[in-house]
């Protein structure tokens, strides 16, 4: 780490640097030195500055880790970025979405990596090239992998600068590093003395889970949420929990640094049951491949439904990452009855501030009891699967809770409520033991949605009349009761609130005849209005697709061509703003007098705009633009400069 006098560099050296940093060696094509060399990585913005943060690694993101930092750049564009360390660029990479505009760095002496991405522009040379091989390829969007000796940098070399390129949403540096194995290190573990850190995380509340069908929590079988009280330092709970059986924890904390007001990730969450160590995980040296299982990690029905993010302080099943120390039992533990649980929960930031939550868990024998809803007029019937639980809700209105009717093959089995709580008996049943076909309580009946036990770790194909589903080894992270539907043109795949790992390969015959299938491709409807393009490949009258999301499909045809607006044209740039209605924007491409010229693509802002090769050379005569859409429609805009 650079070491600072009375931690901040004067402002003449400041100037001084920054002059230094503006020069290269252009004719050799490496970067030029300027700052020292001491320490392992230097901070890549404004170093030897203070720095702040919007996004630390660990952060838990919609289907990934955070992988790095996101480092706020005064809310704009084109702040140097230096070289972290001596090295050379092995990557460059320009891409619409994603990291965007991205550079990656491989330093030898420690074999780490270090990427920097949403770039504004790349530093020169390195522009030149990239512009280069695009013009080459005749494509904006680039992936270059250059020799070791092409572009050597030296710490504290500008490599580029900062932007909102890609996927960001908004202006930031985002800064990782990696190893040679592609597992992501979290770079607050080197304490920069650019960012400060005193505050210790925040803990707004804990889940407590039954996982096995004999668990209670506070006498239900059901996820039960406790909000935290703090005191002084640390927090506890108001009241005792009263359970029984196997539990896990959830824990709902983020961190913050001084001086910024948004909430970032907490690295790591130890829980201690009478003073033993049963769990703990420290987010650090994520495997890239498996960053996608943070849905594991963390509660992903809760964060789908509510957008709260709980990170399970225990291993579920499926969960393969290399984060955790257990008991043993993977972090789950028993609770009998007469015995009491000391339970302490740790959350501690990478700059070792910690925050603890203790509490007491009371071991109570699951009891028969009974309240009743005045609100209950007739005889109603749910269910859900909680795991490999089928927990059925039979609600009447007499006093005395009556049987449910569980029927496999025809033959019926007696469910004997274990509670009643709102005039609802509740049943249980494990279905590891088979699944039913039905329910049946007081004349009402529900068909049981789930048509098929899936195992995970295994390929599977599932069938009906109406569609066929392939699961690979890795598709899933446990046992899936898989339930299926077809209403109208609108097919549901399984639960959206359960996460998949790897893609499933679906094929179906659409209901509906399609006019034009060259035009016709499946897209995921979600839970709301969108409709997000997902493909497929036609055989015949049915489509074969790959989904990474289970929910809501349906077959769309996409007969629009794209749009374009001229929104500028000078000698030294045009610049348009182009979009589609439903499949998206695949390729655009422009032309000045027949010749091919380079436009980059914002998708935020919808914005392509030219550079030119030879920046001497004006841009006059006939320009061209041609968009397509993935459905294969193209539009074409033709003016003159």
């Amino acid at each position: 780490m650079l070491k600072i006098k009375n931690f901040w560099i004067s402002k003449l050296n400041k100037k001084r640097l920054a002059a230094a940093a503006l020069s290269f060696f252009a004719t050799t094509g490496a970067f030029a030195q300027t700052l020292p060399t001491t320490g392992e990585f230097l901070f890549p913005i404004k170093p030897g500055e203070r720095n702040y943060l919007s996004g630390t690694m660990g952060e838990i993101r919609s289907n990934h880790f955070h992988g790095g930092l996101d480092i706020k750049t005064d809310q704009r564009e084109g702040l140097p970025v230096y070289a972290a360390a001596d090295g050379y660029v092995s990557r460059i990479k320009q891409s619409t979405y994603g990291y965007g505009n991205i550079i990656y760095i491989t330093h030898p002496t420690n074999g780490l990596v270090t990427t920097y991405a949403h770039l504004r522009e790349f530093a020169k040379p390195l522009a030149d090239h990239v512009l280069q091989r695009q013009y080459d390829r005749k494509t904006f969007e680039l992936e270059l992998f250059p020799e070791p000796d092409k572009f050597q940098v030296k710490r504290g070399d500008i490599i580029g600068y900062s932007g909102n390129t890609g996927g960001s949403g908004g202006p930031h540096l985002h800064f990782e590093i990696r190893d040679e194995k592609d597992r992501l290190y979290n770079p607050l573990k080197y304490k920069f003395a650019e960012v400060i850190d005193t505050t210790p995380p925040d803990i707004h509340s804990i889940g407590i889970t039954p996982l096995n069908i004999h668990a209670r929590v506070n006498n239900e079988f059901e996820r039960t949420e406790f909000k935290t009280t703090k005191q002084g330092s640390n927090y506890t709970l108001t009241d005792t929990v009263f359970a029984s059986g196997v539990l896990g924890l959830e824990l709902q904390t983020n961190d913050r640094l001084d001086g910024a007001t948004n909430k970032n990730g907490t690295q790591e969450v130890t829980l201690l049951v009478n003073g033993k160590q049963v769990y703990q995980h420290y987010i650090d040296q994520v495997p890239f491949e498996l960053s996608r299982q943070v849905s594991q990690h963390i509660n992903y029905d809760q964060y789908k439904r509510t957008g709260r993010t709980f990170q399970k302080a225990f291993v579920d099943n499926g969960n393969d990452l290399p984060l955790y120390k257990t008991n043993g039992r993977q972090g789950r533990f028993n609770v009998h009855p007469d015995s009491t649980y000391q339970v302490k929960l740790v959350a501690r930031d990478s700059y070792d501030n910690t925050s603890t939550l203790n509490f007491v868990i009371q071991g109570r024998k699951p009891a028969f009891t009974q309240s009743m809803s005045k609100t209950v007029k007739k005889p109603a019937l749910r269910y859900e699967i909680v795991g490999n639980i089928l927990k059925v809700s039979a609600t009447d209105t007499s006093s005395t809770p009556q049987n449910i009717e569980l029927y496999m093959g025809g033959k019926a089995l007696i469910l004997v409520p274990s509670y009643v709580k709102n005039s609802a008996g509740i049943g249980l049943y494990d279905l590891r033991a088979g699944a039913p076909d039905s329910i049946r309580f007081c004349g009402v009946s529900s068909a049981l949605g789930a048509e098929q036990v899936v195992p995970p770790a295994t390929d599977f194909t599932f069938t009906n009349k109406f569609a066929k589903v392939q699961f690979n080894k890795a598709s899933l992270y446990d046992t899936l009761y898989f339930e299926t539907k077809l209403e109208g043109d609108v097919y549901t795949f399984g639960d959206y609130f359960t996460p998949l790992h790897q893609a499933i390969q679906v094929t179906i015959t659409p209901p509906n005849v399609i006019k034009d299938k060259t035009k016709a491709a499946v897209y995921f409807l979600g839970t709301g209005r969108g409709r997000g393009y997902t493909g497929g490949r036609w055989d015949g009258n049915s489509i074969t697709f790959s989904t990474r999301n289970m929910g809501k499909f349906k077959v769309l045809e996409d007969v629009k061509a794209p749009t374009i607006k001229l929104l500028g044209k000078s000698k030294e740039q045009i610049r348009f703003k182009i979009g589609d209605d439903l499949s998206g924007i695949a390729s655009f491409n422009a032309y000045i007098n027949g010749e091919w010229l380079l436009m980059k693509y914002e998708h935020k802002q919808a914005l392509i705009y030219s550079e030119k090769l030879d920046k001497s050379v004006p841009l006059s005569g006939e320009v061209v633009l041609k968009v397509k859409d993935i459905a294969g429609n193209e539009a074409t805009f033709t003016t003159t400069i």
